[in-house]
């Protein structure tokens, strides 16, 4: 059996998994802005809840970049005192089994590419949706990390007056709507005829992202998650007008476009690194 784990400036969540899914989950609240040893702690404390003789590895998933072959994470996410932290000798340490230490948003596109049911993608990108947006590339069944670390953050590109994620996350809705993406979709859902016309506006960025990551990686299927991902109905159609300009119509006709069906693809992913 092995301890997968998904970090977050919010929680922090680890789940007990054996080859045929998740046995147990936990999840505590993350000291986000206590010191370096306060959020070791905390990580450790709910390793603890799941840990016996019988764990064979542990696999973390953390927002930030990751040197995967030596463990060291740098500047997470909503987590000021990580600013690098050799996570992977922490925990060995500890626990003296096998322990590895990836990007979240890798671990959730791993976690689908060998989990979901549907899935039978040689070349796949995972996006997930939520206060910022993450990306995890699989090429030929495997994680496409890059040279340092950093392969996949499709976020960070320039795109009109700011960068993708300002235009693909939740921060679209604070900025133009100002409203949150859940009370966008309550409304939409409930034929608000401004909030759906927000949400087609949405798409439309969103085909401007998918087209980014089709010159970057030519992927057989891309699959969202996150907190957004449920609102895939909403946005769908006008993300496929926009998709309908990419220069390439074979590649356009070929593309997979839906959200995972997996609750917990990042923690099954974290469990798969080993």
């Amino acid at each position: 059996m092995k301890i997968g784990l998904d970090v977050g400036g919010t929680n922090l969540r680890a789940a007990l998994i054996n080859k045929h899914g998740i046995l147990k989950k936990e999840q505590e609240q993350c000291p986000a802005d206590g010191s370096l040893q306060d959020v070791v702690d905390a990580l450790c404390g709910i390793i603890d809840k799941l840990f016996d003789e019988n764990i064979e590895s542990i696999g973390v998933g953390i927002p930030s970049v990751v040197d995967s072959d030596s463990g060291i994470v740098y500047n997470t996410a909503n987590i000021p005192s990580w600013k690098e932290v050799r996570l992977k000798e922490i925990l060995h340490k500890r626990y003296n089994v096998p322990i590895a230490v990836e990007n979240d948003s890798n671990c959730f596109a791993l976690g689908v590419s060998l989990h979901e049911q549907d899935n039978k993608f040689k070349h796949m990108v995972g996006i997930t949706l939520g206060t910022g947006l993450g990306c995890g590339v699989v090429i030929n069944g495997k994680l496409y990390r890059g040279a340092n670390g950093a392969a996949g953050e499709i976020g960070s590109l320039p795109y009109l007056d700011s960068d993708v994620e300002h235009y693909c996350g939740s921060m679209f809705f604070s900025r133009f709507c100002h409203k949150t993406a859940l009370q966008l979709y309550s409304l939409a859902t409930n034929g608000d005829a401004e909030s759906i016309e927000k949400w087609r506006e949405f798409g439309c960025h969103m085909g401007n992202m998918v087209k980014m990551v089709m010159f970057a990686y030519d992927p057989d299927a891309i699959y969202f998650g996150g907190g957004i991902s449920q609102a895939f109905s909403l946005f769908e159609q006008s993300m496929n007008e926009v998709i309908k300009s990419f220069p390439y119509p074979k590649s356009t006709k070929l593309l997979q476009i839906r959200p995972t069906r997996l609750q917990d693809a990042a923690l099954l992913g974290a469990g798969s690194l080993i």
